[in-house]
């Protein structure tokens, strides 16, 4: 079932997402709602929070874009109570865009290499390195979990040009191709 992309403004956007455990409610259900959502809103990534709920689950499918990144080609996973535990020094500056802030696009400074620990649909326990594109992505969707919107990484000078548009949004001024919420 598509489910509603909660956007800019929405409370629970800004709400630490709780880790979960394997007896959370219909989990299966939930997180294949969360794929069905991300496809129909042509996505890479999706966080819990984006559809409603404060609960660490991110889904990312990469296969999109694998023409760009043939190492991403049949990447798809899910990271439950998914933590960013180190970063490494080296940052790259690249366009992001959010199914959240619909029709927003701004560059993005973020390291390119992260560790992330995180438990996958069986509740299998990984600690892993991740750099490039995927480190990108994982960097943005966790920062969901944290209650952090990419808006509120970009330069002041730029958040006060897109300040308009972000008002927009929280007040439902916006056009998108999918199923959206404000709250």
């Amino acid at each position: 079932m598509v489910l509603p992309i909660y956007v800019y403004g929405s409370q629970v956007l800004r709400k630490i997402a709780r880790d979960i455990t394997p007896d959370y409610p219909d989990l299966e259900k939930f997180i294949a709602d969360m794929w069905d959502t991300l496809y129909e809103s042509d996505g890479i990534g999706l966080a819990a929070p984006q559809v409603g709920r404060d609960v660490r689950v991110v889904v990312i499918d990469l296969n999109e874009i694998s023409d760009r990144f043939p190492e991403y080609k049949d990447f798809r996973r899910v990271f439950i109570n998914g933590h960013i535990v180190e970063s490494g020094e080296e940052t790259d500056t690249s366009e992001e865009g959010c199914l959240s802030l619909p029709g927003v696009h701004e560059n993005v400074t973020r390291p390119t290499r992260i560790r992330v620990k995180y438990v996958d649909e069986q509740f299998a326990e990984h600690d892993e390195w991740v750099d490039g594109y995927l480190a990108r992505v994982i960097q943005h969707e966790f920062d969901h979990l944290e209650g952090v919107v990419f808006s509120d990484r970009i330069s002041p000078l730029r958040k006060q040009l897109v300040r308009g548009k972000l008002k927009g949004l929280a007040q439902g001024r916006f056009k998108c191709g999918y199923k959206c919420k404000i709250q």
